[in-house]
């Protein structure tokens, strides 16, 4: 994983992001692009059957994510780190979800940043407690959306990407005159 303190980008140079919500039912994705402004520019949600075996949902997971990142060539992939709440069944199939998703976004080469949701809520509300609708209002808001993303897991990973563009564009070194 990069660094946010390595990031180096020239300020002219747009930067994608792919922004992943992991889950083994539903993984949203978005591709979130940043120039002078930020835009969209595709996201959807991985899905598959709770009556597949794992391993075919997993790979499923996988191989989507692996066509998706080779198809938007992102700089870099950020994920939902977890936070524990539900079943333990839940958990158990998320967590190997996200294993899949970081494997694919390693074997592409990118940089991988992990963001709890709190810091999330945070980078795009002001407030880490925020509910989801309230973060769903901020992504339609500051993406000039015509209206808010559904899925949750879609409006989720599109706020990721939003949060790792601002955490990435702080970072950027200061230049002494």
């Amino acid at each position: 994983m990069q660094g946010l303190g390595d990031h180096k980008m020239a300020a002219s140079t747009p930067s994608r992001v792919m922004g992943i919500d992991p889950g083994l039912s539903e993984t949203g994705w978005a591709v979130v692009e940043s120039h002078s402004s930020e835009s969209l520019l595709a996201s959807g949600v991985i899905r598959t059957a709770s009556k597949t075996p794992l391993p075919e949902r997993l790979r499923h997971i996988h191989e989507q994510l692996t066509a998706l990142i080779g198809t938007h060539r992102p700089a870099s992939v950020a994920v939902e780190d977890m936070f524990f709440a539900g079943t333990a069944a839940t958990i158990r199939g998320t967590l190997e979800a996200r294993g899949v998703i970081l494997l694919a976004a390693s074997h592409a080469r990118c940089p991988i940043a992990e963001y709890h949701p709190r810091t999330v809520k945070l980078a795009l509300t002001g407030s880490g407690g925020a509910a989801k609708p309230q973060v769903r209002r901020m992504v339609e808001r500051l993406l000039r959306l015509e209206k808010p993303p559904r899925p949750d897991d879609l409006s989720d990973a599109i706020a990721i990407a939003l949060c790792h563009l601002r955490f990435t564009r702080r970072a950027k070194p200061r230049l002494s005159s």
